[in-house]
């Protein structure tokens, strides 16, 4: 691998773990464990590793068209989806507005979707790398709605104490006596 394909698929990767940071800023945190949840929600734990997963494979699809055809409207939808992408984690644990992040999932499947179909014809590989994030985003959008029927608003939004308070704090020092 040339330096230049070696550079950008440390770009593509950069750019999905940048859009990740959003994740990291707006956290679960207690306010999300409040939340009345279908008996079908996946456990806390699973939510970093399947998204790890699903930024390699999405930062690998982009570098397999980059190399195919340079940048074009493959790779614009491709930025469009992550854009979305890091906006859901703002919507939903930052100003928590449950249905306004639903809609905005929405969007996010159809930019997906997108990808998928404008990436099929340069690369079956990069298509087929981005099917496990439409399956996944498929799941988050029915769990978005379930939730979000279930905790009908308003919520408040996220405070900056809750923003750069470790994860958990808040419950231990409520346990203590």
């Amino acid at each position: 691998m040339d330096i230049a394909a070696t550079f950008m698929l440390v770009a593509f990767l950069g750019a999905c773990f940048a859009a990740a940071t959003t994740g990291a800023l707006f956290k679960p945190g207690d306010w999300y464990d409040r939340l009345t949840k279908p008996v079908w929600n996946p456990p806390n734990w699973l939510f970093p590793i399947a998204w790890a997963a699903l930024y390699m494979m999405m930062a690998f699809a982009a570098w397999l068209v980059w190399r195919a055809e340079g940048f074009g409207w493959a790779l614009a939808a491709w930025g469009l989806q992550l854009v979305l992408n890091a906006i859901w984690s703002v919507l939903f644990f930052g100003i928590r507005r449950l249905g306004v992040a639903l809609a905005e999932a929405v969007a996010l499947w159809f930019a997906i979707l997108a990808c998928v179909l404008l990436f099929a014809p340069v690369s079956t590989l990069a298509a087929a790398l981005m099917l496990p994030y439409l399956a996944w985003v498929s799941f988050a959008v029915v769990l978005n709605l379930t939730m979000w029927r279930l905790n009908p608003g308003p919520h408040p939004w996220i405070t900056m104490a809750e923003i750069k308070q470790p994860p958990g704090r808040a419950r231990r020092r409520m346990a203590q006596p």
